[in-house]
């Protein structure tokens, strides 16, 4: 009788780039003894366009329509921190009214990203009815940011000292009864989730990280605040006007993907409170700051010519960044947006450097899958929350 043989040769397995779990064209290369993960081996750049290198060849402002680009789901943040720089560079004021409009929709850009993270991450995880869900509150989003921007995802929308445009006539009450609506929509979300035995089974102690650990390895955003750590850089830096606001930062001590779950659905609803609380007390006065317009403007500019006189009607302010650098950031959904800056008394940046956070949250990815099974990487890939437009730039 010949006896059965048992292979004991490891299996090498391609996921992605072009698998929908993916969240892009991310690939990765895993080494399976069965169904147990052995090692995994992320490889980038599919989705690279040299974005900084764009940056150094463009003003401010003609870059700006690039950055929406980074991480398409949250355009807003990547915006902020395109004019944050410059801001503190040159020491502009930036207007009350308009720093509330900036507060505004920032938050709900975070509400955006974040419903965009749960639906494919339910999928991901095997329940796809919330991925059906999450596009009703989204489609709204978009409405509102259509009204104020005139564009759904890259809006292209605020300026140095200030945003493009005021809100038109009758959208903050449009605003106020989205807030209205979309709390009872998270009240939806978790009876449906949160206790699901189904999806507790799978979440419940998968990739776990501790609080020391997620210092170590630099992560930044729900990643780190689901491992116990309270660190959000709108209380640290205080930025725009959040100071005004009566909200509280959101975190979990157990650190696995339920925790990560746990952080983000707390944070739509801190989300809302801050919006709610910027459109009843928004001020009046000017939306951008004109006196910057004028700043450092260099008298008979070629840009005058004749053959320039027809490429912008309203001229965009190319003002001289000052020789010094500069770290920016701020508190994106996925983490810490930042930006390192070097100005060199010309209207481009010497070097603009991104540091984006889900490119650092991304790298813990290959500890966390090691010793779990197979099924289990697409729940702790889906809990990290990655998009491979800022993670390749």
């Amino acid at each position: 009788m010949i006896a059965t043989t048992t292979r004991k040769d490891l299996m090498i397995v391609n996921m992605g780039p072009h698998h929908p779990s993916m969240h892009g064209v991310l690939r990765l290369i895993v080494t399976l003894d069965g169904e147990d993960v052995i090692d995994c081996e992320p490889i980038l750049g599919y989705l690279h366009r040299g974005m900084e290198k764009i940056a150094e060849n463009r003003t401010i402002i003609q870059y700006l329509p690039y950055v929406t680009r980074w991480d398409y789901l949250a355009t807003m943040f990547t915006e902020a921190i395109t004019v944050n720089g410059p801001e503190q560079l040159g020491n502009i004021q930036v207007p009350k009214r308009a720093s509330y409009i900036r507060a505004i929709m920032l938050e709900l850009s975070r509400i955006a990203s974040h419903l965009l993270w749960l639906g494919p991450f339910m999928a991901d995880i095997g329940a796809q009815t919330p991925f059906f869900y999450i596009f009703r509150e989204r489609e709204l989003i978009y409405d509102l940011f259509e009204a104020a921007t005139a564009m759904r995802m890259m809006h292209n929308y605020f300026r140095i000292g200030g945003i493009a445009a005021d809100l038109p006539h009758g959208w903050i009450d449009k605003c106020l009864d989205f807030c209205d609506y979309f709390l009872t929509g998270v009240a939806e979300y978790q009876k449906l989730i949160t206790r699901n035995p189904i999806f507790l089974e799978r979440v419940e102690g998968v990739g776990i990280i501790g609080g020391e650990e997620a210092l170590n390895w630099g992560l930044s955003g729900p990643m780190l605040r689901a491992s116990g750590i309270q660190w959000d850089l709108r209380k640290v830096d205080h930025y725009e006007c959040y100071d005004e606001f009566d909200w509280e930062v959101q975190w979990q001590k157990e650190g696995d993907s339920l925790a990560r779950y746990l952080v983000r659905i707390s944070e739509m609803t801190e989300s809302i409170k801050i919006i709610q609380q910027a459109l009843e007390g928004i001020p009046g006065g000017p939306f951008e700051n004109l006196e910057f317009r004028r700043f450092d403007r260099i008298k008979d500019t070629e840009w005058n010519d004749f053959e320039y006189r027809f490429i912008s009607k309203k001229p965009s302010p190319t003002f001289e960044l000052s020789k010094q650098e500069l770290y920016v950031r701020v508190e994106a959904p996925k983490g810490e947006l930042g930006i390192f800056l070097i100005g060199d008394q010309s209207v481009f940046p010497w070097r603009w450097k991104i540091r984006p956070p889900g490119f650092i949250n991304l790298q813990i990815l290959p500890q966390l899958v090691k010793r779990m099974k197979l099924a289990d990487i697409m729940t702790i890939l889906g809990s990290i929350d990655i998009i491979m437009g800022e993670v390749d730039r």
